[in-house]
């Protein structure tokens, strides 16, 4: 190779793939023509280098390289330059103008939301000790007037709760309702001048938008991480093991207390509320959509809870025989084994058995426990509602009314 390196395209990582092959022949000093008229060098799988034909340019100059340490510089004369082919230069370019305009979203983003964004610090009374500290979380201001939304897990049997302003503000906090079936709670807070962040639409969401997550772990400045969403309508389940539906998968990370702040799009809109990390899974996070956190927030601050009824069984998910599947025309090959019946309940009024298997309520099919909850709304409290079941391999059609 003797004192002349070829390297392709005159750009700055051109060059060092220039110095790394004069530091292997131990160069010192001397002269390097630099062109791009002939060959790259790219690793060969035997060891070693191997020659690409490239296209041809016109650019060729001498520099002088000398040794500093570990590493080589160009020593180039008066009003010299490294000449950069235009079509390198054009694209590096549009390179940065994508990456700008990245940075500039997820800033725009965070700077509108940002002055919305609270720590929550939840105190507990133990029996032994008394009160103290039971963890942190984030939530969002929802209204100017002081509602806070944030997870259920991160308030759930707080005997005190202490929110901190991105200010720096500590205003009184108590908690107005929550529902752990979806994990969601919110929060009234008495302070003045809040800025309440803008509820976006998480219906119109599409896979590979951007999703930025926002928290307020420590109750000093925010933290933002970037990156898009992943999936939609995953399910997800829930501390009291009801499946949370239409939830929203994302690769922005969720550091430690960013639950129950808001997944934000690149306008600034939220989307979702941070809840949930799968430790042993690298950058799997989900969020529950806005718009479900806005049904189940207007129930909460109009009640206090989400009411839902209930029939008083206890069971499993369970397969059907095809015999029977094929000789009663049901619409499902599964069913819900009932494994207990709660003593002055609705399903023993109604006369259920253990033993019994469900298989339609209210006219729809019920394959699993799973699509019983869904089914077991607050409409259908006090609402005598027809209920089929399979006993032994007779099929029975009891009528049975809900209680909250």
């Amino acid at each position: 190779m003797g004192n002349t390196g070829i390297v392709d395209k005159f750009t700055q990582w051109g060059f060092q793939r220039g110095q790394r092959l004069c530091q292997r022949s131990h160069l010192t000093r001397g002269k390097m023509t630099l062109s791009c008229a002939c060959v790259s060098l790219k690793p060969s799988r035997k060891g070693g280098f191997q020659a690409e034909r490239l296209n041809m340019f016109d650019t060729n100059f001498e520099t002088e390289f000398e040794a500093q340490g570990s590493g080589v510089t160009a020593v180039l004369d008066a009003g010299e330059s490294p000449a950069v082919p235009a079509e390198v230069a054009g694209s590096a370019a549009e390179d940065g103008e994508l990456l700008d305009a990245y940075s500039d979203a997820v800033v725009k983003a965070a700077d509108a939301v940002s002055h919305a964004v609270v720590n929550i610090e939840v105190h507990k009374k133990i029996a032994s000790r008394g009160e103290g500290r039971a963890g942190s979380g984030s939530g969002f201001v929802i209204s100017p007037d002081g509602l806070v939304l944030t997870n259920s897990h991160v308030v759930h049997g707080a005997s005190r709760i202490e929110v901190t302003l991105d200010d720096g503000r500590r205003p009184d906090a108590y908690l107005v309702g929550e529902d752990p079936e979806t994990d969601l709670a919110v929060l009234r807070i008495y302070a003045p001048n809040l800025t309440a962040a803008k509820l976006g639409e998480s219906k119109s969401l599409r896979v590979g938008q951007l999703a930025i997550a926002i928290g307020n772990p420590y109750g000093f400045q925010y933290s933002v991480t970037a990156g898009v969403v992943s999936a939609l309508g995953r399910s997800l389940r829930a501390s009291s093991g009801r499946l949370m539906d239409d939830i929203i998968q994302t690769d922005a990370a969720l550091n430690p207390g960013n639950s129950g702040g808001p997944l934000v799009n690149s306008r600034g809109e939220v989307i979702g509320v941070n809840s949930a990390v799968i430790l042993p899974a690298q950058g799997i996070c989900f969020a529950i959509a806005i718009d479900t956190a806005k049904y189940v927030a207007g129930w909460l601050i109009k009640d206090g809870k989400i009411r839902r009824s209930y029939i008083g069984v206890g069971g499993q998910n369970v397969k059907l025989h095809r015999r029977v599947v094929r000789f009663h025309g049901l619409p499902v090959e599964t069913g819900l084994l009932v494994v207990s019946v709660e003593p002055q309940s609705p399903a023993e009024s109604a006369g259920l058995q253990v033993g019994d298997v469900i298989v339609e309520f209210a006219g729809q099919p019920v394959a699993s426990i799973d699509a019983l909850h869904k089914l077991l709304t607050d409409s259908r409290i006090g609402a005598r509602t027809p209920l089929t079941l399979i006993r032994h391999t007779e099929k029975l059609v009891k009528e049975i009314v809900p209680r909250e």
